[in-house]
């Protein structure tokens, strides 16, 4: 017993004497390098030394500004700005002669995906380029810190002069600003003076949303294949240009971990990455194990991480003759936690973080040629490649929607793939493709393996486990008609190539002003936005329920808006003129109609709802998913410029829920709405309110008697007596729906369907909740088809249990509608194709019929 308490007090007095510490400089230094006085240390300039606070992003500007004025080895460039306006930095970093000829180097990059070129690139005299990102998650916060230290390292140290003749590093030392500052701002202001490794300890314990994501709560680090956010457009753009032989993505995990570098499980690479990927990761692993050896630190490789989603900052370069490796070290989540290892402090996990940037820093250099070959040879046989494939491209486009069309072709170009436009109109295998409405992508092109990730469909894998998404198909995302196509329909269609500069079409007015009244159907993209905005200059919308015609030639179909001048006061020329500002803005054709006499209903008609001013609460906080709440926060604020009201659950039951006429319940746990709130909920969607619920807020509006949604039971009945307790996690593993897409059936008559044109229809789906439908056949305007799995890795039993369920299901109450979603429409951003389902919830959830939500 005395043993034993001997040595809690010793752990007790390292573990108290340790915080206290001031955390010198040559703690992180490997030993055997000299410095240049004359470049500032990270103390030198933000009054502290690494490790004992947690650096601001303004504070690792201000350093790096700092570093690149007084160091000939680095160079300082903002290639945007974050959504907070934050700069986004990136550093290049090389021997000073690199650094006067960075556009003769990207060239000779370039050269390295053309086949033809690259034969005569002389890869063993040109750099290595290696790519350093730190702190995609910004709460993650080891890395952003130990970037400070690599570009001290590099930009100082004596002894890599000789070496950076050699090698190229774009440093991107904060990839994600806005989350960075937010969690540094809370941590620092939690410190203690005396710290405390408790878990507990609300240091350690971050409030809703947390820092990990940017400012609209999205996780940059399943953003690089969508690229839809300045910070990851500003990267990709930099990691094009510059083609790196590595990608380095510094992460953190759970504080009882310990520290990963790759490779990953070897099962589950995505079947397009070449073997010879994962054998130069092998290579590349000696050098950090020897690094972390050195220092004594715990590593594990080739567990628990994957590379199959091209989305993945260490994934995406796979694809593209690069080497992308994810470095995992345990977090400290503040300055100092216990963990199962021992007190886990923040200065610990910033040296393991910088080791690991010089040991792939000794790997690119000592692999150059080889890594350069790889490149080249990539490439070459990317070419080969295309040249067997039966197909030869892939053609897309909506013709009635500039929107989605032009969102999927200007992702495409972020990642320096040639597209054409088609400029005449063609048929392709039965299916009609309009002049401008459509594009082609051809695989004999450098990016042939890109391509067929972001086209191909799947559904057999080697593996049944994936750490984030099994499928992603960008035109099932989008909604889009598309095919692959086996002839070179290059010669045999007028096409023109886009270059840069990519921009939504404009669209226009059809008529003058002082109409009888004017009319615009919903099928494109940004009609809800231009709709929000009419109505917000206080002209009449109406929306109609039967589809019309205007004089004999122009059709319209159900969920075409009508617009009047109103009570506006507005003149005819007035209107006109913001009608064509609209139009213009937003792709949309509108048309002037005449007369109210039109064909099939008339502009009287009982069939034509008047529309009311979408005014939305978004609950957030508490329980709800972050992720989701933001994803609807970004596609209102951002794509439809609607202002919407951040609503805190704890303020539901306080707040004057009259000022909205929608409220949305994103995915989560809702337990903390107390009993006032549920009153008040119940009280606003009986007087007519609309409630847009997500995954298991269904549960909770079920249980609460807000609405009716009944679900099957998720568990599968299994009678066997013993299993082998080393295939737990891996059968468990096997029945999550981590991400595969689906086949759904839309009623094209019922408000939600509007703007559709096809009743079948692509849904993202990442639950294993299946949703019944509804008693009444109205109130189910999506349900899962009988063979529903499109393309992706779903468990049998989980397929079985999918089919004929809704996706969407209504309920009612008193004089409001509850509109269920099952799965996410809004997924991550880039699921253009469901998008309007929501926004069609949002515009006329209001004129549903009560009826037709009646359990």
């Amino acid at each position: 017993m005395l043993k034993r308490i001997l040595s809690l007090i010793l752990f007790l007095a390292a573990f108290q004497g340790f915080s206290q510490e001031k955390v010198p400089l040559e703690y992180y230094l490997k030993p055997g390098y000299s410095y240049n006085p004359d470049i500032p240390t990270p103390a030198s300039v933000l009054g502290y030394n690494i490790g004992e606070w947690h650096v601001s992003y303004d504070q690792v500007h201000m350093y790096m500004k700092a570093l690149a004025e007084a160091s000939d080895r680095v160079k300082l460039e903002i290639t945007g700005r974050s959504y907070e306006q934050r700069p986004l930095m990136m550093l290049t970093i090389s021997h000073p002669d690199n650094l006067n000829k960075l556009n003769a180097l990207k060239f000779q990059r370039s050269q390295l995906r053309n086949p033809v070129e690259s034969r005569d690139v002389d890869t063993e005299n040109i750099p290595a380029v290696v790519y350093m990102g730190y702190s995609v998650h910004g709460n993650e916060a080891s890395g952003v810190n130990a970037s400070l230290l690599a570009a001290y390292h590099f930009a100082a140290a004596n002894e890599v002069e000789e070496d950076l003749k050699n090698i190229v590093i774009i440093m991107e030392p904060g990839i994600n600003p806005d989350g960075i500052n937010r969690f540094a701002s809370w941590v620092n202001s939690n410190r203690s003076i005396h710290m405390n490794g408790d878990p507990n300890n609300r240091e350690l314990n971050e409030a809703w949303p947390r820092g990990r994501t940017n400012h609209y709560w999205f996780d940059l680090n399943r953003d690089w294949l969508p690229v839809q956010h300045p910070e990851s457009r500003s990267r990709i753009t930099q990691i094009q240009e510059w083609k790196p032989n590595m990608v380095l993505d510094f992460h953190e995990m759970g504080t009882n971990s310990t520290f990963f570098f790759q490779p990953g499980i070897p099962s589950r690479n995505h079947p397009l990455t070449p073997t010879k990927n994962f054998e130069l990761t092998e290579k590349i692993a000696q050098y950090h194990a020897k690094y972390l050896d050195e220092i004594g630190s715990l590593y594990f490789t080739q567990e628990s991480y994957d590379d199959f989603y091209y989305g993945k900052g260490s994934t995406y370069p796979d694809v593209q003759g690069q080497i992308g490796i994810l470095f995992e070290q345990a977090s400290s989540r503040g300055h100092l936690q216990e963990s199962v290892n021992g007190p886990l402090s923040f200065a610990f996990t910033i040296r393991n973080q910088f080791t690991a940037s010089l040991s792939s820093f000794e790997a690119a250099i000592a692999m150059r040629t080889e890594l350069n070959n790889y490149m080249r040879d990539f490439y070459i046989d990317a070419k080969s490649d295309a040249d067997a494939d039966a197909n030869k491209a892939y053609i897309f486009g909506v013709a009635k929607d500039n929107g989605r069309t032009f969102h999927l072709a200007d992702m495409i170009l972020q990642h320096q793939i040639k597209l054409y436009s088609l400029k005449e109109d063609i048929t392709v295998n039965g299916t009609d493709f309009k002049a401008n409405k459509a594009y082609i992508v051809p695989l004999d092109q450098p990016q042939y393996r890109l391509v067929k990730g972001m086209f191909e469909t799947r559904t057999d894998f080697q593996d049944s486990l994936f750490y984030d998404v099994s499928a992603w198909t960008l035109p099932m995302a989008f909604d889009m008609q598309f095919m692959a196509v086996n002839s070179r329909i290059l010669n045999l269609a007028n096409v023109e190539e886009v270059k840069k500069g990519l921009m939504l079409p404009e669209g226009n007015v059809a008529g003058a002003a002082g109409a009888y009244g004017y009319a615009f159907e919903w099928g494109e993209y940004y009609a809800p936005k231009a709709a929000y905005h009419l109505m917000d200059k206080g002209y009449n919308l109406r929306v109609s329920h039967e589809p019309f015609e205007v004089s004999g030639e122009l059709q319209f179909d159900r969920g075409t808006i009508l617009v009047d001048k109103g009570r506006s006061g507005a003149s005819d020329q007035a209107f006109f003129e913001d009608l064509q500002a609209m139009a213009k803005e937003t792709g949309i054709t509108i048309h002037a109609i005449n007369t109210g006499y039109t064909g099939g209903i008339n502009m009287g008609s009982p069939s034509i709802d008047v529309l009311k001013k979408p005014e939305v609460a978004l609950l957030v906080e508490g329980g709800v998913s972050s992720y989701e709440a933001g994803e609807i926060w970004h596609l209102l604020d951002q794509r439809l410029e609607m202002p919407i009201t951040l609503l805190p659950l704890d303020m539901v039951s306080r707040a004057d829920l009259n000022r909205y006429n929608v409220i949305v319940m994103p995915n989560g746990s809702y337990h903390s709405l107390d009993n006032s709130a549920t009153e008040s909920l119940q009280r606003w969607v009986s007087d007519g309110g609309t409630i847009i619920a997500r995954g298991r807020a269904l549960n909770w509006l079920d249980d609460h008697k807000l609405g009716e949604f009944s679900f099957k039971d998720e568990t599968e009945k299994d009678s066997t007596i013993q299993k082998s307790y080393a295939k737990l996690s891996n059968d468990y593993g096997s029945k999550v729906t981590g991400g595969a897409i689906f086949n759904v059936k839309l009623d094209l008559t019922h408000p939600l369907g509007y703007g559709y044109e096809n009743e079948e229809l692509y849904t993202f789906r990442n639950s294993n909740q299946f949703l019944l439908p509804s008693k009444n056949p109205y109130a189910n305007p999506l349900i899962y088809t009988d063979e529903p799995l499109a393309s992706g890795y779903v468990y049998p039993f989980n397929l079985e249990q999918i089919k004929n369920t809704a996706m969407i299901r209504i309920s009612s109450k008193g004089r409001g509608k509850i509109i269920g979603f099952v799965d996410n429409p809004n997924f991550r951003a880039f699921w253009f194709g469901t998008n309007k389902l929501f926004y069609n919830s949002i515009f006329f959830g209001q004129t549903i019929s009560n009826s037709s939500a009646r359990q």
